[in-house]
């Protein structure tokens, strides 16, 4: 009698039948299943291997349950509001229709009696499940949560009708003398109002909904201003009200245990949110101008953390450079590139795969920005004399195996870090430099002899975050071949493959981009480079032998991206240099 198979192997055996995933990849599959006990699902997701949607029909199939796409219906709010919120976020579970005494429930775990039990006690109603992916579930409770707290209009009509709001607050000008007159009981009182908290609340839902890395909140003489950085863009937003300045500064500086009686210094804090069942760290920093106290909200999705650096989206040759740096003995890997190209991200997602009860890790970062169990992590606080440089001398004495350092910014800091790493310590860190190359360039600018940077450094790679085309408005598009020999570009790179661009949706907010892409350039350290170093040669030398010896620059991996129909011939020229 052939063995019973499990669940997961019922849901790959429906994959492979529909084509969607080989047998050679279900065996690759059920083997590492063997070696690490993970369920076999989590590894398909995990893998990329098949979208959410796809394992959904699956799964619905094995089971017997009909699929529903989320991001297709509309739900009306008097269905949603038969369950209470907090039910259908611990169960995942959407209520999507309902006919007489049966309800229609969407839910990522059909194969969940006590979610199922919990849904008819509470409504009394008949329960018929649905199957759907996890993430849209979350996705469409996030939506209904915004809904319910009602728009930016709202809060405002609402805060009026009850008098919160001050009337003469649009000749309101805040300075600092005037601000030393303000009453810290009424203003701590006034943050504790409906209206605000509301205000907060949507401000921080809306920047999760739009996938937001940061968030401006700006006050002008008679106006504020909001914002959202979405895909590395700013997009302006419905601002709250002059009115409520103080009150919304106020919540936000309660919600991050700063002090509401400080409006002349800057101040940084924290706030710990949870939104559709995900945990968020945000770092809060209010900066005081001419008109009031500006914020800035940065945060920080813990679930952006690639499990491992297969999972980064990075081509062959340059994912098989970068496993071979990480599973040196040691050395010193950089990562360079501007501000926001994703460069944490990036060394977090390195150190999550070497994460391992064996290793020693010990990160020092200005501010920690994720906060990973098994990882030590060391804050710099220049006020009190812990810099970069003092906390990794403390650090090297610590018995590290592995140490991450946020960021090389002086001479002090890049003397430890290549002393540590010569010394069989893997050391990890960015830089901010254009190219791989320019790495080297800028050790050597800082001080460090060449010699020790050859016998350091392993490999120097350089980052940028590139947008995505919007798969629901995407459309081909042509391009004069004058344009292309006016960007030293050859348009034989797109010989049999066709040009897109997003055309502009509603779902993309007219952008034609929805979510980036990580492009890495690696430049691995050989024996002809180690030369070159010792020589003092240009960047540009460098980089020749570089790519003579198989090295992508930024600019053919964008170009590829595009070629590939992942990304824009716009987006190519916008992040990388021609040379």
């Amino acid at each position: 009698m052939p063995p019973v198979k499990s669940f997961g192997e019922r849901i790959a055996d429906a994959l492979v039948a529909d084509g969607l995933l080989s047998a050679k990849q279900v065996e690759e599959l059920l083997e590492q299943q063997k070696k690490e006990g993970t369920r076999l699902l989590k590894l398909l997701l995990d893998k990329s291997y098949v979208s959410d949607q796809d394992m959904a029909v699956s799964m619905g199939r094995v089971l017997n349950t009909p699929p529903v796409n989320l991001a297709r219906i509309s739900i009306p709010m008097e269905i949603a509001d038969l369950l209470p919120r907090e039910v259908a976020h611990n169960h995942k579970v959407v209520p999507v229709s309902r006919l007489e005494n049966k309800l229609f429930l969407a839910m990522a775990d059909p194969l969940n009696v006590l979610a199922v039990d919990d849904v008819k006690r509470i409504t009394k109603l008949e329960v018929a499940p649905l199957i759907a992916p996890e993430k849209a579930i979350l996705e469409k409770l996030n939506h209904l949560d915004a809904a319910r707290s009602g728009s930016m209009e709202d809060i405002i009509s609402d805060a009026q009708k009850k008098g919160d709001v001050n009337a003469d607050a649009d000749n309101l000008e805040v300075t600092g003398e005037v601000a030393e007159e303000v009453n810290l009981d009424q203003l701590a009182a006034s943050s504790e109002e409906a209206p605000v908290i509301k205000l907060a609340n949507l401000i921080l839902v809306q920047a999760v909904k739009d996938r937001a890395s940061d968030v401006h909140i700006e006050p002008f003489d008679k106006t504020m201003r909001l914002r959202y950085r979405i895909d590395g863009v700013l997009v302006d937003a419905t601002p709250p009200p002059k009115q409520m300045q103080l009150a919304l500064v106020s919540r936000f500086k309660i919600m991050s245990s700063l002090d509401i009686a400080e409006r002349r210094l800057p101040q940084d804090g924290r706030i710990r949110i949870r939104v559709g069942g995900k945990d968020y760290d945000l770092r809060v920093s209010i900066m005081p101008t001419v008109h009031g106290e500006k914020i800035v909200l940065r945060l920080l999705d813990k679930t952006n953390l690639s499990a491992s650096i297969d999972k980064l989206g990075l081509d062959p040759d340059t994912l098989s450079q970068f496993r071979q740096a990480i599973d040196a003995p040691h050395g010193l890997m950089l990562v360079t590139g501007p501000t926001g190209s994703g460069k944490t991200t990036t060394l977090y997602s390195a150190l999550n795969e070497l994460n391992n009860p064996i290793y020693n890790i010990i990160t020092v970062e200005d501010p920690v920005e994720f906060q990973v169990p098994g990882i030590n992590q060391v804050a710099v606080k220049k006020e009190i004399g812990l810099s970069f440089a003092n906390a990794l001398r403390s650090i090297l004495r610590q018995d590290p195996d592995i140490v991450m350092i946020g960021e090389i910014r002086d001479t002090e800091t890049a003397e430890i870090a290549v002393e540590a790493a010569l010394t069989g310590h893997q050391v990890l860190s960015t830089m901010h430099c254009n190219d791989a190359p320019g790495a080297i360039a800028r050790l050597d600018d800082m001080g460090i002899a060449p010699f020790l940077i050859s016998s350091s450094v392993i490999i120097s790679c350089a980052q940028r975050l590139m947008r995505r085309i919007c798969s629901h408005c995407k459309e081909p598009v042509s391009y004069p071949s004058k344009m292309f020999e006016d960007l030293n570009i050859d348009p034989s790179i797109f010989e049999g493959s066709t040009l897109y661009r997003g055309h502009g949706c509603e779902r993309c907010k007219n952008s034609g981009y929805s979510g980036r892409l990580a492009i890495l350039e690696a430049m691995t350290i050989t024996d002809e480079i180690r030369k070159l170093i010792i020589a003092r040669a240009s960047s540009r030398e460098m980089s020749k032998v570089a790519i003579g010896q198989g090295m992508r620059t930024l600019r053919m991996i964008a170009l590829e991206r595009a070629r590939e129909g992942l990304s824009t011939l716009e987006q190519v020229l916008v992040l990388t240099s021609a040379h």
